[in-house]
């Protein structure tokens, strides 16, 4: 794989690209590809590897020789968040951009959203449709969302209106309002994003480009029952910071609830697993795509007893 060099008249860049990295050499090189072919852009691209333990670390030490516009940082394995609040914290462009290690930004992703945040002054964040992929590849799904209520569907408080950008990756802001805001919250392992959004969406809009320009990739242990559960109690807690920050009360309650909602350290239940695997079953079972029948399987050789599984084999 062949990198431009940063251009040597080039002080500044437009973009600041952060990326976590934590044992992603299956997926590394395409999607750090897919950063540095984007076009019509000046950027720099900061990634954290994040206590590595597989050959991440050197294909990242061989993608900075090849590219000037690479900043590697290493630190212990410390989690998403915290790797995301020091890549963050590195960043010298006026727009920070994320891209996770798994996932893929189509041409042009970067110049749109940069050309729809400078054109509009009063714009706190930018993001764009998403596709999301499974385990093999596979397209489930796409999420694109109209523009008129991004906004107000981040500045909400009703659990069931709260939507945010298609996908971590999909977004990009502007610095000095994310370190007005205080960026991203180390008390939160989980919807790390989320609460940086309805934070942002206080100071400025939410614009949305319609197109998918991003591409998510969807993991099992992302999707299982015990993180879903986790996710929803962060999105309430996040309502709750929201709440109690407009009212001009101390957050400091709802940041100790974030806190306490952690990854589990035990192992993950079959149950669980097979949850997962029925769910990238339905999204391809929607999309007449037979290998849906294939995941019901590996559900069933999992778990014997799911029973959803069963009846989707059964009733085709």
């Amino acid at each position: 794989m062949r990198f431009r060099l940063f251009p040597a008249n080039v002080t500044t860049p437009e973009i600041s690209v952060v990326m976590s990295v934590y044992n992603g050499a299956a997926t590394l090189r395409e999607s750090v590809r897919s950063v540095l072919t984007q076009e019509g852009v000046e950027l720099e691209f900061i990634i954290v590897d994040d206590g590595s333990t597989d050959a991440s670390g050197a294909m990242l030490d061989q993608f900075a020789r090849a590219d000037r516009r690479i900043r590697v940082i290493r630190q212990e394995n410390r989690g998403l968040t915290r790797a995301l609040i020091r890549g963050c914290a590195d960043a010298v462009a006026p727009f920070i951009a994320r891209q996770d290690c798994d996932d893929l930004s189509f041409p042009g992703k970067l110049r749109r959203e940069l050309e729809a945040i400078q054109s509009q002054p009063d714009v706190a964040l930018v993001s764009c449709g998403a596709s999301f992929v499974g385990p093999r590849g596979e397209v489930l799904y796409e999420v694109t969302r109209p523009a008129g209520d991004a906004t107000d569907d981040l500045l909400t408080l009703d659990p069931a209106r709260l939507r945010g950008p298609a996908g971590h990756g999909s977004t990009l802001f502007r610095r000095d309002l994310y370190q007005r805001v205080g960026g991203y919250r180390e008390q939160f392992h989980f919807a790390q994003d989320l609460d940086l959004w309805t934070r942002l969406v206080e100071h400025g809009r939410h614009v949305v480009i319609p197109d998918v320009l991003y591409q998510v990739s969807v993991g099992l242990g992302s999707i299982s029952g015990l993180q879903r559960a986790r996710q929803v109690e962060c999105a309430k807690v996040i309502l709750e910071c929201a709440r109690l920050r407009r009212s001009g009360s101390s957050e400091a309650a709802g940041l100790a609830r974030a806190g306490a909602i952690r990854p589990g350290d035990g192992p993950v239940r079959p149950s669980d697993t097979a949850g997962a695997l029925y769910f990238v079953g339905a999204c391809l079972r929607k999309r007449q795509d037979p290998r849906a029948r294939n995941y019901f399987r590996d559900a069933l050789r999992v778990y014997p007893l799911h029973i959803k599984s069963a009846l989707r084999l059964v009733l085709r």
